[in-house]
């Protein structure tokens, strides 16, 4: 039996760690841009991933197919993969707060045209414009956590994204709700006032700009030349590719978990709704303690576990019947929201100072536009009634990060 002293020393070295990180983390100010950022990623992140959820409900309001219902996922995910290098260069030239306060304005903006869309032409245009003005966000975030804090960046950042895991646990499940009770279009709608608020917010606690150094003066050949040359490192090629294999294997099941369920598992849209949130709650875990680890034992080792528990999940998921299985396999599936603090992280730290935000933009325009195909190819293969086999081949591809992963050089 283990001695009560040491069982104490154990624990009181544990809160000791977690009130230097608390501490590391606020210092300086910095704690009210972290809230800031992770707030605005919150909505940002939330409320794509409404549109799978509520996806059921579009599909009867617009007669859309399988086929059909994918490509609106896609065209959401490949408007925000084109937004990302321009939304770096504006986060390089103009200022990282200044590119998060546009995005949230815009956004707020035009998933209220979506809430309101009576056409499917207006909605899959409107859905465009929210993926394009959410794109603003993404490279800027990174960018920012990345220069506030030194040793606990990759902390930060996977706190940010458990934060977005939030909003993706949260508002798909009320949205499901609001759609299953009252409309889809509420579903939406009620997310306009938090995108203003949040813009207010954002505009209050974060610098417009944090660094005056840049290499990039406009959205140009030269300045696509000059990115591309920075980027074209083998250790950031490599990261990348380990990225696209496992955001399309990300985009093919969000963008259609919920769908599976209700038509391959039997459940409600509403309760199908409850496990996609489930899905990403567990990721509000997961993410930082990706992170941390990242932080700790380094990228490589920290994803090999992670994407071979993905893949045990999505394996999984074709043979599994009950709730209670569901929701098990669902968990163990929530293991691929840890790639993201992992791969970015490491993408962030090495790039070239001048051109970190331009740089990551354009490596996150590849990869987000080479994954948002995951839903289109998993409704067409569904639509040919290879459902289940479309979510195996997921588990394939997730396979297929994990001997790339091998590549991966030490931090």
């Amino acid at each position: 039996m283990r001695p009560l002293g040491v069982g104490l020393t154990v624990q009181s070295a544990g809160t000791t760690a977690l009130r230097t990180l608390a501490r590391d983390l606020w210092s300086g100010g910095r704690g009210w841009i972290l809230l800031g950022v992770a707030g605005g990623w919150f909505l940002s992140l939330g409320v794509r991933l409404v549109f799978p959820a509520l996806l059921p409900y579009i599909r009867t309001e617009f007669s859309l197919g399988l086929t059909t219902a994918g490509l609106l996922i896609t065209v959401l995910w490949v408007a925000y993969a084109l937004g990302q290098f321009p939304g770096g260069v504006i986060g390089d030239r103009l200022g990282e707060g200044n590119a998060l306060v546009v995005s949230t304005l815009v956004s707020g903006t035009m998933i209220a045209v979506v809430a309101v869309s009576n056409t499917a032409l207006i909605l899959f245009l409107a859905t465009a414009l929210f993926g394009f003005s959410t794109a603003l966000f993404g490279p800027a975030r990174f960018t920012i956590l990345s220069g506030i804090y030194d040793e606990r960046d990759g902390t930060a950042i996977g706190l940010t994204l458990a934060v977005g895991e939030a909003g993706n646990a949260i508002l798909p499940v009320v949205a499901g709700l609001l759609a299953a009770t009252v409309s889809w279009r509420l579903g939406f709608g009620m997310t306009v006032p938090l995108f203003f608020l949040m813009t207010v917010v954002l505009y209050r606690v974060v610098p417009g700009k944090l660094t005056e150094e840049s290499a990039v003066d406009s959205l140009s050949i030269g300045t696509l030349k000059y990115v591309g040359r920075g980027i074209a490192e083998r250790s950031i090629l490599i990261v990348t590719g380990v990225h696209v294999f496992l955001f399309f294997v990300y985009q093919g099941f969000t963008g259609f978990y919920p769908t599976y369920l209700v038509e391959m598992k039997g459940l409600s849209p509403s309760l199908a709704a409850g496990l996609f949130g489930l899905f990403f709650a567990s990721g509000v875990a997961v993410q930082p303690i990706a992170g941390a680890s990242g932080d700790r034992f380094g990228t490589r080792p920290t994803l090999y576990v992670v994407i071979a528990i993905t893949t045990l999940g999505l394996a999984a998921l074709p043979f599994i019947e009950g709730f209670t299985g569901l929701v098990i396999v669902t968990i163990v599936a929530s293991s691929l929201l840890g790639v993201t603090p992992l791969t970015q992280t490491f993408l962030v730290n090495a790039l070239p100072e001048d051109m970190k935000g331009s740089g990551l933009g354009l490596l996150r325009t590849g990869h987000i536009a080479l994954g948002a195909t995951g839903p289109l190819v998993v409704g067409v293969v569904a639509d040919l009634n290879y459902f289940d086999g479309a979510f195996l081949g997921l588990a394939v591809l997730s396979a297929a990060g994990i001997a790339l992963t091998a590549l991966v050089p030490d931090d």
